[in-house]
């Protein structure tokens, strides 16, 4: 048993420090790999927490403290029902709640919610009238009574230069209004003042004359008692068919559940930049190790204990992965700045639209950032400290044991790799779509993969070395032989640049697949020429409503061809709330791709005119439906049981939604609502021309995205390069910790062998040749690094496309395969290697040879 861990004479300490100290430029390289890794870790985190406490403030904002609302689907609920309600006298709180997304160029043309609500049953709810700041009792009176009356928080009001009475616009799905200030809100408490940074307040009746719903509210919000069945039973059985009562907690949770696969695939991207680092620190930590095998001997000689060498080796590994990790977080800081941005766009483009900009910096995001770098150096450092204290001091000063020993386990290192892919290929056969088992699948393969890369680098530079002695002669000999003779050192190098160029390669393939798919996708389903909907801060599906009046006014244009009419909106299921989009277009169903189906095109056509279902692959999978099923809908005329006609493959959002006739929806829903228009031109009229004409016609009712097929594809692909753009960095980032741990370990490798090539020089070799032999190798290493990383990144590949996006958002891609990533990950692994060997070969060039061989 090893002796002596736990406190070190301070003799041992200073040998420890010393070395470091003299040592700088490896404990630099050592440093940096820690805190880059860590780095990403933190930005990846805080920008995952950000979003997260974004919808969180902006959820409160509008539900407060609401434990249970009462939704339908379509319209709303008519106002009717809150009065009713509350004539029959339940003894909880009421509140009706009127809620869109708005923007005006005055407040900075961001994304705000316009919260209608009433004043007087509010209170216990929200409070936001509760202090009124400035404006007084006129102020309150004008906000009662007054059209276009609206409230901001003082901050806001502060920020954009208004004061109560000025006047301003708002923009509500194309259509602009003018308000102006009737008061200003002071938060009591930060919370509350980053609550209410996205919102603007107004009367029930100005929220509904603004949106347009006279008549009708979005939901209303209670206040229930714990164990309250009974009570809830009555107010069941006091609402008409149609609506329902449900949590607060079951209709967020479904969105939180939505978001959750998306920020642990950044996550798990982010710690690949960890992976990489490990395999740095621990070709850092052997270096020092194999450096100071005489000391540790010469040491052991004197009665230090195997003990006290390990905890020597291991507290070094301590304070630089506390040094490492502590600069980490801070550059993570940094780095969050942008990430949070980046994940925001994402999740607004796919999930919800996020009010709430300003975000404080998760206190738990650094500590675990931190944490885990610390963490990784101290479990990657452990097994060169226990070299280290093993070393028997007969053989600590004889350098070629170690060599010996290392190529003795490469065998074992082979195998130990191959039973980790075949471990990970057991997990990925497991009945169970368990998300953290695929990825922990995906790290077991890169770890096989790296295991197994010491074994195919000695393999691959015998087999070069015939080709590089033919064409270079002396040094193309020397350099694979080195590479060889140095395993211990030159495999981890390979390793930890071949793990991230292998996930550059795996994501790169993913992407082009996903883009290959989205591509083939709008061909099927893109079949009109002109498409127009009215503006909103979603890019996945808009439940902005188009004016009626353009509507009639379009039918009217019987030159511009056919025009097909378009509702989606949210319904509620079984489930929780659902997307469905019905659509006036016959022939919709030939325009889907389908991964199941009940029968053929005329079998779904004759069941979706009777009243079935389209459902799309991501909703089949989050809810566990095929064709031929039933799912339960509220509609306006109560629960109903509708068929499921086919399951289609759609790629608009990992949520999920349904396909429906628009007749079929009318009739259950009783929803005039338009959301968008489809035009399918004669043939010989200009897509082009004819959106410019509409835009100018119908401009004095409503500004509306009126876009050629063209353009809207091209705006489909600009979402889709934006959701990617993060993973995009990621990789380079992950490239960026491998470079650096190349550069580190090359330099560190020549550092090691500075007296060979003393000897080297002394034997008559020039230094342009000592550059030759250098470079070569390093370029080796970079193509044994690029090669090994064409089948582990294609494997990677395969488990993304698969396995892990299956699991995460419930689509099947179809797999596309770009030579040119193959090519560019090998170019891009000898670039690396060759750039990081520049200042290696430069030194080692320009040393003298006496110097070179007194080196110690």
């Amino acid at each position: 048993m090893m002796q002596g861990t736990v406190f070190l004479p301070a003799g041992l300490r200073r040998v420890g420090w010393r070395y470091f100290v003299l040592r700088w430029r490896q404990s630099l390289f050592m440093v940096l790999g820690i805190m880059l890794g860590v780095a990403m870790m933190v930005s990846i985190d805080l920008a995952n927490a950000s979003a997260e406490e974004a919808f969180v403030l902006s959820s409160e904002a509008v539900t407060g403290k609401a434990t249970h609302q009462i939704t339908g689907g379509g319209p709303g609920v008519p106002e009717e029902v809150y009065t009713h309600l509350r004539r029959e006298g339940l003894e909880v709180p009421l509140a009706p709640v009127v809620t869109r997304y708005v923007s005006s160029p005055r407040l900075g043309d961001r994304p705000m919610q316009l919260l209608g609500l009433d004043v007087f049953a509010d209170a216990p709810f929200r409070g936001y009238m509760g202090e009124q700041a400035s404006g007084g009792e006129q102020g309150l009176i004008a906000f009662l009574t007054r059209p276009g009356a609206v409230a901001l928080s003082e901050e806001n009001a502060a920020r954009y230069g208004l004061r109560p009475g000025d006047t301003f616009e708002i923009e509500l799905e194309g259509r602009r209004k003018e308000v102006f200030l009737a008061g200003i809100v002071q938060p009591p408490d930060d919370l509350s003042r980053r609550t209410m940074e996205g919102l603007i307040l107004a009367d029930i009746a100005a929220a509904q004359e603004v949106a347009g719903r006279e008549g009708w509210l979005d939901r209303i919000d209670l206040i229930l008692p714990e164990d309250s069945q009974a009570l809830e039973e009555r107010i069941r059985d006091l609402l008409p068919e149609g609506l329902q009562l449900a949590p607060v907690e079951a209709r967020g949770g479904a969105v939180a559940e939505m978001t959750e696969a998306f920020r642990v695939n950044l996550s798990a991207l982010s710690m690949l930049a960890l992976v990489v680092g490990l395999f740095l620190i621990y070709n850092t930590m052997t270096f020092s190790v194999l450096q100071r095998r005489p000391l540790f001997g010469t040491l052991r000689c004197l009665g230090v204990t195997r003990g006290e060498v390990f905890g020597l080796v291991l507290t070094e590994a301590l304070w630089v992965g506390l040094l490492g990790s502590l600069l980490g977080v801070a550059l993570g800081i940094a780095l969050g700045r942008s990430t949070v941005g980046m994940v925001t766009r994402t999740v607004n483009d796919l999930y919800f639209t996020t009010t709430v900009q300003a975000v404080g910096i998760p206190v738990g995001s650094l500590i675990k950032g931190g944490a885990a770098g610390l963490l990784a150096t101290l479990i990657t450092a452990a097994l060169p400290a226990w070299e280290a204290a093993s070393v028997p001091p007969n053989t600590a000063l004889v350098r070629s044991v170690l060599e010996t020993k290392v190529k003795g386990l490469v065998k074992w290192s082979a195998l130990g790799g191959a039973g980790l892919i075949g471990s990970a290929v057991g997990l990925f056969s497991l009945p169970e779509q368990s998300l953290g088992l695929g990825f922990g699948g995906t790290f077991l393969v890169l770890i096989g993969f790296a295991l197994l890369s010491a074994v195919l680098l000695a393999a691959l530079m015998r087999a070069v070395e015939p080709f590089s002695r033919r064409l270079v002669g002396l040094i193309g000999r020397l350099a694979p032989r080195g590479l060889v003779s140095s395993l211990s050192r030159t495999s981890v190098a390979v390793a930890a640049l071949m793990v991230a160029v292998a996930v550059a390669i795996g994501v790169g393939l993913m992407i082009d697949s996903f883009r290959y798919t989205v591509t083939v996708w709008l061909d099927q389903t893109l079949q009109g020429d002109v498409y127009i909907s009215a503006p909103s801060f979603s890019a996945n599906a808009s439940l902005s409503e188009i004016d009626l009046r353009v509507v009639e006014w379009i039918q009217s244009q019987e030159h511009l061809g056919e025009l097909y009419i378009l509702r989606s909106t949210r319904v509620e299921s079984r489930s929780g709330p659902v997307q469905l989009s019905a659509s006036s277009n016959l022939e919709v169903a030939e325009e889907r791709l389908y991964a199941q189906r009940i029968g053929g095109s005329d079998t779904v056509n004759r069941a979706l005119s009777q009243g079935a279902v389209l459902i799309s692959e991501p909703l089949a999978n989050r809810m566990g439906l095929n064709a031929g099923d039933s799912l339960e809908l509220l509609t306006g005329r109560g629960w109903r049981s509708i068929p499921i006609a086919g399951v289609y493959y759609d790629y608009s959002s990992s949520e999920g939604g349904m396909l429906m006739l628009l007749p079929v929806y009318r009739s259950l829903w009783q929803d005039t609502a338009v959301t968008a228009l489809a035009l399918r031109l004669p043939p010989g009229m200009d897509a082009d021309l004819i959106s410019r004409q509409l835009e100018e016609e119908t401009s004095s009712l409503q500004r509306l995205n009126i876009r050629p097929n063209r353009q809207l594809r091209a705006e489909v692909m600009q979402v889709f390069e934006r959701t990617f753009a993060i993973t995009a960095a990621l990789r380079i980032l992950a490239l960026l910790v491998a470079f650096v741990g190349v550069l580190g370990s090359l330099l560190l490798l020549q550092l090691e062998r500075q007296r060979e090539t003393g000897i080297l020089r002394a034997l008559g070799l020039t230094g342009r040749q000592l550059w030759g032999i250098v470079m070569l190798e390093t370029g080796l290493m970079g193509l044994a690094a690029g090669l090994l990383a064409i089948p582990t990144g294609y494997t990677l590949a395969l488990i993304l496309v698969y396995i892990i996006n299956l699991r995460s958002f419930g689509w099947t891609l179809q797999m596309s395969i770009q030579p040119s990533v193959f090519a560019q990950a090998v170019g891009l692994a000898l670039l690396a290697a060759l750039l990081a060997g520049v200042y290696p070969a430069w030194r080692i060039s320009r040393m003298p040879a006496a110097e070179a061989v007194r080196y110690e």
